[in-house]
């Protein structure tokens, strides 16, 4: 019997090819030339991760066989005792779909095939357009209309809405303010607006971004009703969950919730009580592929499907994960897409492509993605103070982002 494959190093790759800085991990093995990349992206606290990554993971896991991807992560999951956070989450969902990618790769087959196969060829991709007005986001639909996207969220002023005028206390603190009732007023009569200029054949999304007080997300949701989104996103927070049965109870508006979560009992009471319709985890906030196949045949068995979150801070290997997850599993809904930049296609080669608003993967072994680190190491990450997650309401009050 052959020696395994064991793991020889695990490398850190932070770039910042756009706006979000990404975390790559590189797990090398001792086989040649045999080596797996996964996603560690958590921008806000990218360093924190990395730190996590060589200071804790890479020693716990030298030496250790590449097949073993199960029971490596769920060892790795509680190595640290405490359990179930961003930081760490993140750390373990690098190295996992590392190996994922290195099973690949050993088997000759697309992730895709190692979860049982395809259920559909390509993914139906969902884009986001925002403006300052009703009229600028209207204009901004219709592009991606012209380019043959039929599912289309939409935003105006940012999440929150932040250019609603408001009166703030005098010496207010600097920060991201908005108008939670203001908001919803403005939200309200912008989907209105363009549902009635592109009709009912394309389908819009609206994201909340947990803006609103519970109830008055209820109320939110009870009056978009009307317009027959698709999906009402993150209408509420991860703390207010329990707010979904009242929501559920109120009005047929389909809910998608899930980016934040990191803990199972965050994500299994909403589908056990079938409280939302769509499933929409940060693949690598939750631990990364093992969790998601998991997660995704549990949903599947309460009809809830998956809408895994996809925006410009998932690094373009996380978006290749998600496309893995999306063209296999039966209960997939709709995938959130970022539309890369040039530079990014050119940074990670084998980035999946999107035709006819359809995200397409290549049938290259493992995630099909590579990375040029020689270009990554050209675009560092930046010592960031975020701001737009520095929100506060109209007296000045910290708020949730």
């Amino acid at each position: 019997m052959s020696a395994p494959v064991t793991i020889k190093d695990v490398q850190v790759i932070l770039t910042q090819p756009s706006n979000s800085r990404l975390a790559i991990v590189k797990v090398i093995t001792s086989e040649d030339g045999l080596y797996g990349l996964g996603c560690a992206t958590f921008t806000q606290r990218i360093f924190a991760v990395a730190t996590a990554i060589e200071r804790h993971l890479k020693p716990f896991l030298i030496g250790r066989d590449v097949d073993r991807i199960e029971e490596i992560w769920n060892m790795s999951m509680v190595h640290g005792y405490w359990r179930n956070g961003p930081v760490l989450n993140n750390a373990i969902s690098g190295v996992d779909q590392a190996l994922w990618d290195i099973k690949g790769k050993r088997a000759n087959m697309p992730v895709y095939q190692l979860l049982g196969g395809k259920s559909r060829e390509a993914a139906h991709v969902y884009v986001h357009a925002d403006g300052r007005t009703k009229e600028e986001v209207l204009d901004n639909v219709q592009k991606y209309i012209d380019q043959k996207y039929r599912y289309i969220r939409v935003q105006m002023g940012g999440y929150g809405g932040k250019d609603s005028p408001m009166v703030k206390p005098k010496n207010a603190p600097e920060g991201a303010y908005f108008d939670p009732r203001d908001y919803a007023r403005r939200m309200l009569d912008m989907i209105a607006y363009v549902r009635e200029n592109v009709g009912e054949s394309i389908e819009l999304l609206h994201d909340i971004h947990e803006r609103l007080q519970p109830i008055h997300a209820v109320q939110f949701a009870k009056d978009v009703e009307q317009y027959k989104l698709f999906f009402l996103e993150d209408s509420l927070a991860p703390e207010d969950i329990h707010w979904f049965k009242v929501m559920r109870q109120q009005c047929a508006t389909p809910i998608a919730m899930g980016e934040l979560f990191n803990n199972p009992h965050e994500w299994q009471m909403l589908i056990q009580e079938r409280l939302i319709d769509y499933i929409r985890m940060h693949i690598s906030q939750m631990g990364g592929i093992t969790p998601a196949r998991n997660v995704s045949i549990f949903a599947n068995m309460y009809g809830v499907r998956t809408a895994w979150h996809g925006p410009g801070d998932t690094s373009p290997v996380g978006h290749a994960a998600n496309l893995h997850l999306d063209v296999w599993h039966p209960n997939f809904g709709i995938q959130e897409w970022y539309r890369p930049t040039e530079l990014e296609y050119e940074m990670f080669p084998g980035l999946p492509t999107i035709e006819d608003g359809y995200l397409y993967a290549n049938d290259n072994p493992g995630l099909g993605i590579d990375i040029d680190e020689d270009l990554a190491a050209r675009y560092p990450c930046e010592d960031i103070i975020e701001q737009w997650t520095q929100t506060r309401l109209p007296d000045g009050s910290p708020t949730r982002p």
